[in-house]
């Protein structure tokens, strides 16, 4: 088949790359432009150093984006990590269509920060869908699921780097073969199961110490590293990144530094307290005992508003 691939970022990389060793007709690439002054995308470098033709448009809401594709005689299009939106009249130009990488189960944690929001919701489990986009978020008919296990102690960086990154890769070349075979299902997504979130940004993360410890220890773990759970020493916002739950209540305010020791910095929060292992604070990442001793922080001193 002729693939036109569509992404960006390493994981874009990763999947053109998979494509290229095992053989398979890759015509271009299309890719998010390059930001002045900024690195160039690794999708972007990969394709170059494949002398595969690059394409970097601003947009695909433009009458001339379906007839530039069409002129590659593309049969398949794969997305993987795409955050510009691509109209029908475009996806549907490939002979057998387009496919796409989502870091969820489908149709729960439609949107763009899903990964953030299984971990924080206290989901258990997650997992990857290919599926078949259209004119909606997230909604199109549903290809292939793999499922993975969230465990007590994933972070955003863990679930993503150490599950989904792999094994969405290995599922969109799955997914390839199956639509090269013709055994490509489309299941239309349930709507009463579906959900969606919006960006997981820093005004979701604010720690709220009164919130049950497994709600406080779920913010923290998924928005690590980005954007970063965050609370306030004495007006200044630190961020709260490694950090381990303590369900046993040390009978103090919500809040409240209960325990600074050599490494950890423990706050109270509700029915339990926070072992917070690791802060940043004025950009630099540091030892949660080490910043508590420099900014003065014992027991009994308070956290956030």
């Amino acid at each position: 088949m002729r693939i036109v691939v569509n992404g960006q970022q390493a994981f874009g990389a990763d999947v053109l790359k998979a494509l290229l060793e095992r053989g398979e007709e890759v015509v271009a690439v299309y890719c998010a432009p390059d930001k002045e002054g900024g690195s160039p995308d690794p999708l972007a470098e990969a394709a170059r150093e494949a002398g595969i033709e690059l394409r970097q448009p601003e947009s695909f809401e433009t009458d001339e984006a379906p007839g530039e594709l069409a002129a590659l005689e593309p049969d398949l299009m794969v997305m993987a990590f795409v955050i510009l939106m691509v109209p029908e009249r475009v996806l549907n130009v490939p002979t057998h269509g387009t496919i796409q990488y989502h870091p969820s189960l489908l149709p729960r944690h439609r949107g763009p920060s899903a990964i953030n929001w299984a971990i924080i919701q206290g989901d258990t489990t997650t997992g990857v869908t290919i599926f078949w986009p259209d004119e909606g978020l997230d909604t199109g008919p549903v290809l292939l699921t793999k499922e993975v296990e969230i465990t007590p102690d994933d972070t955003l960086g863990s679930l993503y780097f150490d599950k989904l990154y792999p094994i969405g890769v290995d599922a969109l070349l799955e997914s390839v073969d199956l639509v090269r075979d013709g055994k490509a299902p489309k299941r239309e997504q349930n709507e009463d199961d579906a959900t969606y979130e919006s960006w997981c940004g820093h005004d979701q993360v604010e720690v709220d110490w009164s919130k049950p410890v497994r709600e406080v220890h779920d913010l923290i773990r998924g928005a690590n590293p980005r954007p970063g759970a965050w609370t306030t020493v004495e007006g200044e916002e630190v961020q709260v990144l490694d950090a381990d739950r303590l369900d046993d209540d040390p009978g103090a305010a919500p809040g409240e530094v209960v325990e600074v020791d050599d490494e950890r910095l423990v706050v109270a929060a509700g029915g339990g307290a926070i072992a917070v292992r690791l802060v940043r604070a004025g950009g630099d990442k540091v030892a949660a005992g080490e910043f508590a001793r420099g900014a003065g922080l014992a027991a009994g001193a308070r956290l956030g508003a």
